[in-house]
């Protein structure tokens, strides 16, 4: 059995792992710290709750205890980009136990805080930041932070980076982190821009994988009910009351789904918090802490928190709307059966969300056993539309048929000014001009 001391951690970390018994590297720790100790470029592929920021984490607190050089101010030593704030917060808990007994200082870069608070606290120069892009780039021009001294960057969660939009983001921060640097990509799943992304940051990279992308934990106890939009709020209703004493996890897709089912679940007696967009960052670390602590036994959130809360005791998700994104299903439900243990995920699926839960069932590769309802009949393939035959020669037509549109005078067409814009209307007929009678 593999242990932390065999893969050649130093001893100020063995003495802080054991502290926080941590006991056997998990599959993923395993294979991806001793490559990053080696120095190499590393993409590393593992589903949710596998333990992934020890994986870059250990080995990057291993080689800054090693570097005795304090940053210089505004100057970062490592850089760990996340996409969203609950994760940047998560991944600094992890990394300030890891370097407990330490020199070495965790910053802390998220949107809905203080910047000028973060300014401050950058100018001090910091070993490892934790940023989102967004407020990373808010701080980078306002000067407040200098990447260029970094020899580290991981991207953590790169695949949501993506879909939040953010590739932009990344290409410009990357640019502004020295070259000389060692990469960490991990991700939850491989989509093709991911492909693109490890090609276009990482040199020479080690591929770290240990589960097929989109595969859900092993642990998870997975289910459907088929019901009817309005019975589905009292079906969860009546589920939650029937087991008052774990903690539950509902996601719904908008914002304001979310409020609205929150304060609806709080109506009917139950002890409910929701996380979402619209929350401001206290807020949310309020719901987050009143939640973790069993304060709050159940959290309604959208998307934004599914790679983001690392509660071990999350014993129940319910998919009350499925996600606009089929791959977002895995991270979800990988909120529970954390830490070695089990869980049980529910969805619901009314009849117009049922493609939904078929791209589901297509990114898990399983179909989703029925605990209500019944399963509607899957859609036929549409046939497939006979191609057009183009009719015509070429010409101004373009060889479709059609006459070409007369052009007036100033060669835009008739009824369409030039520059390309359209009169709303007939066109109007110039008012003629009077001449001055000669002098």
């Amino acid at each position: 059995m593999t242990t932390f001391s065999d893969l050649g951690l130093n001893k100020t970390l063995l003495k802080t792992l054991d502290r926080n018994k941590f006991e056997t590297p998990t599959p993923i720790q395993a294979e991806a710290i001793p490559h990053v100790l080696g120095g190499r470029d590393v993409l590393g592929l593992a589903q949710t709750g596998t333990g992934k920021t020890a994986a870059f984490g250990l080995p990057l607190v291993h080689q800054l205890i090693a570097r005795p050089e304090k940053p210089a101010p505004k100057a970062v030593h490592a850089l760990v980009l996340a996409p969203t704030r609950e994760l940047v917060n998560q991944i600094a808990v992890n990394m300030r136990s890891f370097v407990w007994n330490t020199p070495l200082k965790i910053g802390v870069a998220i949107g809905g805080a203080s910047i000028n608070a973060q300014v401050h606290r950058l100018s001090r120069g910091t070993d490892i930041l934790v940023a989102t892009p967004g407020r990373l780039l808010d701080l980078v021009e306002r000067r407040a932070v200098d990447l260029s001294a970094a020899k580290f960057l991981v991207l953590d969660e790169a695949d949501q980076m993506l879909d939040l939009g953010f590739i932009h983001a990344l290409r410009r921060i990357a640019k502004l982190v020295g070259q000389e640097r060692q990469t960490m990509l991990f991700s939850a799943t491989m989509p093709k821009l991911i492909a693109e992304l490890s090609e276009e940051y990482l040199t020479d990279p080690v591929r770290v994988e240990v589960s097929p992308p989109g595969r859900t934990a092993d642990k998870i106890r997975q289910s459907v009910h088929y019901v009817d939009k309005a019975a589905r709020t009292q079906i969860l209703i009546d589920a939650l009351s029937a087991d008052k004493e774990s903690l539950s996890l509902v996601f719904a897709r908008t914002k304001r789904g979310a409020e609205r089912l929150m304060k609806t679940l709080v109506s009917a007696g139950l002890p409910a918090a929701s996380i979402h967009g619209n929350k401001s960052q206290g807020q949310r670390e309020r719901a987050l802490k009143s939640f973790r602590n069993g304060e709050t036994r159940i959290l309604v959130a959208t998307d934004v928190a599914a790679r983001g809360i690392d509660i071990p005791g999350v014993s129940h998700v319910y998919n009350f709307e499925l996600p606009e994104v089929a791959e977002n299903y895995v991270h979800r439900i990988g909120r529970t059966a954390r830490a070695g243990r089990s869980g049980e995920a529910i969805a619901f699926c009314t009849p117009d969300e049922f493609d939904r839960l078929l791209a589901v069932e297509s990114v898990i590769g399983m179909e989703l056993p029925a605990i209500g309802g019944e399963r509607p009949a899957e859609p036929a393939p549409a046939p497939r539309k006979p191609g057009r035959r183009r009719r015509g020669g070429g010409g101004n037509a373009g060889g479709n048929g059609q006459k070409p549109r007369q052009k007036n005078s100033r060669g835009a067409p008739q009824g369409q000014k030039p520059g390309g814009q359209k009169r709303n209307g007939p066109a109007r007929k110039r008012k003629p001009q009077r001449r001055k009678p000669a002098a």
